[in-house]
């Protein structure tokens, strides 16, 4: 039996380790953003479906800002389409909070409003009812 429903979403946050910087500037390849939406969908259909799903494809994917070491970001997966056994959901990236080093080493601020960083579309599978 499942509970999914156009409009439900499921949130994350998680911090950006400098572990994950790839490239000058501290910039975080766009994988990583992938793999966090790929979190989200994982919780929307345990929450849904009681089982983890199966990513079948993305689609629509843009990166529209870049992702730095250091940056707080909130991933979040909404459902767009219920099918019998297909989950499609629309992904957002966002950057809530970003380092100021000009101001000093530890220093942050929280954007307001967010930036977009990447946004797609995603399908997954979930086994069928019964």
């Amino acid at each position: 039996m499942t509970t999914a429903e156009v409009g439900l979403s499921v949130t994350h946050r998680r911090y950006v380790p400098f572990s994950h910087a790839h490239y000058a500037g501290n910039l975080v390849d766009g994988a990583y953003g992938l793999a966090a939406f790929g979190d989200v969908a994982t919780e929307m259909c345990i929450r849904t479906d009681g089982d983890e799903g199966l990513f079948a494809s993305y689609s629509e994917v843009q990166f529209l800002a870049p992702v730095r070491a250091g940056d707080l970001v909130e991933v979040e997966a909404r459902l767009v389409r219920v099918g019998t056994r297909s989950r499609e959901m629309d992904f957002e990236l966002r950057v809530v909070g970003r380092g100021v080093p000009a101001r000093g080493e530890s220093t942050a601020e929280v954007l307001d409003p967010p930036i977009v960083a990447t946004t797609a579309r995603g399908v997954v599978v979930v086994p069928p009812a019964g």
